[in-house]
């Protein structure tokens, strides 16, 4: 079948179990309590502020995306599948994983233990344990390091010209830093507590490095991409698909 290794049926069942699990996770991020120790979800921007929510919703959509596209490639054949909306379905989804999906979500991931490790305090100080639980702080910084991979082993994906898939990243890191800055110049506030403890030279270091860190983290996907595909006669960076 067309764009799998496993067959659509396959990896409908996989992309299902992890759509589930993230509808799970974002509905109970959702309805936690609000506690007067960390009122950031009440506060100007609410949860959206925040990018590891940002990148919840994101895998979220990505995931249900893909269980669109499986199931609409299942109901039709090879040779219809290759144009109209099957083949926009696999486009988008492609570019979805590549520009957003990926490199967002490992930046998530690796900043977040970077910090945590180095002074936990100043990005997730310590009596949010008493609010968020365990599991769910690993469901939004840990887990979803493990399924991005599983999503690049399950499906060769198609990466766009190095040059418009990073200009895409830079766009979305480019609106998100807007949006850090707005919140404070509204309100104040401060998305993450290390931003505080920052002098203003610090602050433009500390976010234009971690802006520039995404273009590796693109290059990371398509180089790890093309390496787990070359076995299986794919070309991950160049986006050819086994037929």
């Amino acid at each position: 079948m067309a764009g799998t290794s496993l067959g659509w049926r396959s990896c409908l069942s996989v992309h299902l179990a992890v759509f589930g699990w993230y509808v799970f996770t974002l509905r109970t991020n959702c309805s936690l309590e609000i506690s007067d120790r960390h009122p950031g979800a009440q506060t100007y921007g609410g949860r959206w502020k925040y990018l590891t929510f940002l990148n919840l919703v994101m895998q979220t959509v990505f995931f249900g995306l893909c269980v669109v596209t499986d199931i609409i490639h299942m109901a039709v054949s090879n040779k219809a599948a290759r144009s109209g909306l099957p083949a926009r379905l696999l486009k988008t989804r492609d570019y979805f994983f590549t520009v957003l999906a990926f490199p967002v979500g490992t930046f998530v991931f690796a900043s977040f233990w970077t910090l945590y490790t180095y002074n936990r305090e100043l990005v997730y100080p310590k009596f949010l344990d008493d609010i968020i639980p365990i599991w769910l702080n690993h469901a939004l910084h840990t887990v979803i390091m493990p399924l991005l991979l599983v999503q690049m082993f399950l499906q060769p994906h198609k990466f766009p010209s190095r040059a418009k898939g990073i200009l895409g990243l830079a766009v979305f890191v480019a609106l998100y830093l807007a949006w850090v800055l707005w919140v404070h110049h509204v309100s104040g506030i401060w998305v993450y507590p290390i931003m505080s403890h920052l002098s203003p030279v610090g602050l433009v270091v500390f976010l234009g490095l971690a802006s520039l860190s995404m273009a590796p983290l693109y290059l990371l996907g398509e180089k790890m991409s093309q390496l787990m595909w070359s076995t299986a006669g794919e070309s991950g960076g160049k986006g050819k698909k086994k037929k």
